[in-house]
């Protein structure tokens, strides 16, 4: 059976990649397709990369459709700057039986969390409960069969997976801070235009943007159970590509050695996520740039063994591990598909 599947928002820059997932799924028909300002033009007038050829399959040949006329379907992406899907949800809901959102909306579990980091009431409070959080790795079997799944922020799905090898095997120290530095592409600011995303502004920054009180902070309060983690995020000359470095303390002498147990186990349950830490070589630890265009998330670490200062390292690229990859996993596992379905393109080198 074919999955009838809508998206809504589909002209932005996560919207473009649940298309380019979705429409060469071997389980899924692309129905719909909305865009209130690009109603009318086909998906390639916004989406280059989706062209057809004039000999092969005319996947992409769908118009955009003003979100006024969305119809019925299986499952809906939602795709939406924040707060929207939210005030909408009702509707949406009655249009199909499962939706995943891969705004912040429906993130949070309660809707004092959401305010406290959102700095505004929930629309939907009561729609909170019914969400189960997109991330595979940590709620697979939630996922199975679930009607509404949530996105993931970006920067806490690198900080998540950076910590949560250390979490499960019970390594961490919770009575010292752990601080967590990510340095993020300029796609995380999404396709529309502002002061900072101008060029003559955004070419060669290393910008810290959000030194504290990043919102993602709560995904990861909620994903690994820690209250003392701190996020820092500094913009550089990268489009896609988000690189979580954690200083995480022991709580017990340890060496290298030692560590490598928790990562295999981990690791060993993930379909998409892979240990690198390599003795020799430019490429002995995670970097964005190799995994751009993947759903794969690169994990590793390093240890100073006489502070016993664990450093972990979580390279993912933003608008897939950390959005539109994701969101088309967890839509695999609700669905029944095998969940690596559509989502094994390994990246490119060089590139």
């Amino acid at each position: 059976m074919t999955l009838r599947v809508g998206i809504v928002g589909a002209s932005g820059y996560v919207g473009g990649e649940l298309l380019r997932l979705l429409l060469w799924h071997p389980g899924v028909t692309v129905t719909q397709a909305t865009s209130a300002r690009n109603t009318g033009r086909y998906l390639h007038q916004v989406h280059p990369n989706l062209r057809s050829s004039s000999a092969g399959p005319k996947r992409a040949a769908l118009q955009f459709v003003h979100p006024d006329k969305l119809e019925a379907c299986d499952l809906l992406f939602l795709a939406l700057p924040h707060g929207e899907a939210a005030r909408a949800i009702e509707r949406y809901a009655s249009l199909s039986p499962r939706i995943i959102d891969c705004s912040a909306d429906f993130r949070l579990q309660d809707s004092a969390s959401y305010e406290r980091w959102y700095k505004t009431p929930h629309p939907a409070p009561t729609w909170l409960e019914r969400f189960v959080y997109g991330l595979p790795e940590a709620y697979r079997e939630q996922l199975r069969n679930a009607s509404f799944a949530s996105g993931v922020g970006c920067n806490a799905t690198a900080t998540n997976l950076a910590l949560l090898p250390l979490v499960q095997a019970g390594l961490v120290d919770t009575s010292r801070p752990i601080l967590v530095e990510i340095k993020v592409g300029s796609s995380e600011g999404g396709a529309e235009v502002s002061e900072s995303s101008h060029h003559p502004e955004r070419a060669g920054v290393v910008r810290s943007f959000a030194p504290v009180g990043h919102r993602h902070t709560s995904e990861v309060h909620m994903v690994t159970g820690l209250s003392d983690v701190h996020l820092s995020v500094t913009s550089v000359e990268l489009v896609r590509g988000a690189l979580a470095t954690a200083h995480v303390f022991a709580n017990r002498p340890l060496t290298e050695k030692d560590l490598w147990p928790a990562y295999r186990a981990f690791a060993r349950e993930q379909p998409f996520v892979r240990i690198i830490k390599e003795r020799t070589g430019i490429y002995r630890f995670p970097e964005p740039k190799i995994i751009a265009g993947t759903n794969y998330a690169d994990i590793g670490f390093a240890l100073d063994e006489q502070s016993g200062r664990i450093v972990s390292i979580c390279a993912i690229d933003n608008l897939m591990k950390g959005a539109a990859g994701s969101a088309v996993q967890c839509m695999n596992l609700m669905c029944g598909f095998e969940e690596t379905t559509g989502l094994e393109f390994p990246g490119l080198h060089p590139i």
